[in-house]
């Protein structure tokens, strides 16, 4: 990948050191450039492509399809937040929950996620 994170190529847009990569799904946050590195390097057999990237001022929006190699296609929703030109915050969406993996609890941290915050509980959920 000449350098550049799997996420950079996604976004489009370079990512600051100090950018944080959040899973809402597992509640983990990867806090910086070299420990998302390191978290893509664990999926060497990953293919993947934008289906659509959305440039919207300080945000980009992509929409994207992976294979980790068994032949199932995820299809995802990546959200990058920008300072001066840098991605500094991104959420990912992909699929049902599930747990972290043992060898990725080292490089991540819980992402905190309050039962009525941005990822509301099953319990504030409502019929609309």
């Amino acid at each position: 990948m000449s350098g550049q994170t799997r996420l950079a190529y996604l976004l489009g847009v370079p990512l600051a050191q100090n950018v944080v990569r959040q899973w809402p799904q597992m509640g983990e946050i990867v806090k910086g450039a070299d420990l998302i590195s390191a978290v893509e390097g664990n999926f060497e057999t990953v293919t993947l492509e934008v289906g659509r990237r959305l440039p919207l001022g300080d945000l980009v929006i992509v929409e994207w399809t992976i294979n980790y190699g068994d032949g199932k296609l995820f299809r995802n929703v990546t959200i990058g937040e920008l300072e001066d030109g840098k991605v500094v915050r991104v959420t990912d969406y992909w699929g049902p929950p599930f747990e972290t993996p043992d060898w990725r609890k080292p490089m991540t941290a819980r992402l905190d996620m309050p039962p009525d915050g941005i990822w509301p509980s099953k319990d504030r959920l409502g019929h609309h």
